[in-house]
């Protein structure tokens, strides 16, 4: 009965984490209301390291970012690109009239 118990726990707690929506690189930033772009790592600077990093989102009710998954691009471009998004703010996303947590995939591109 107890495993069964913590089994539908999961269940519940794995269908909250789901967004609702998803929204497009272009709608995200036109819902940002606050944004830091990333700074270009002096590392990869050196390196002469540019690139494109891919980025998901996962935004809250209110419009505060709760996650970011690195999606694709070089790592030493990745973690200031996430860093960045982190701090970014959102007008909360709507669905039915109703405010949902959103999922946006984001893309900076690094270049010198």
């Amino acid at each position: 009965m107890k495993s069964l118990l913590l089994i539908a726990f999961a269940a519940a707690q794995l269908f909250a984490a789901t967004p609702e929506l998803r929204v497009s690189d272009t709608d995200a930033r036109k819902a940002a209301i606050e944004k830091r772009m990333p700074a270009y790592p002096p590392a990869a600077k050196q390196l002469r390291i540019s690139g494109k990093v891919e980025l998901e989102a996962i935004i809250g009710t209110d419009g505060q970012v709760e996650s970011v998954k690195i999606l694709a691009g070089n790592p030493l471009l990745t973690k200031a690109g996430a860093d960045a998004l982190k701090s970014w703010k959102f007008s909360p996303f709507t669905l039915e009239g109703k405010t949902v947590r959103a999922a946006a995939i984001l893309t900076f591109d690094f270049r010198q």
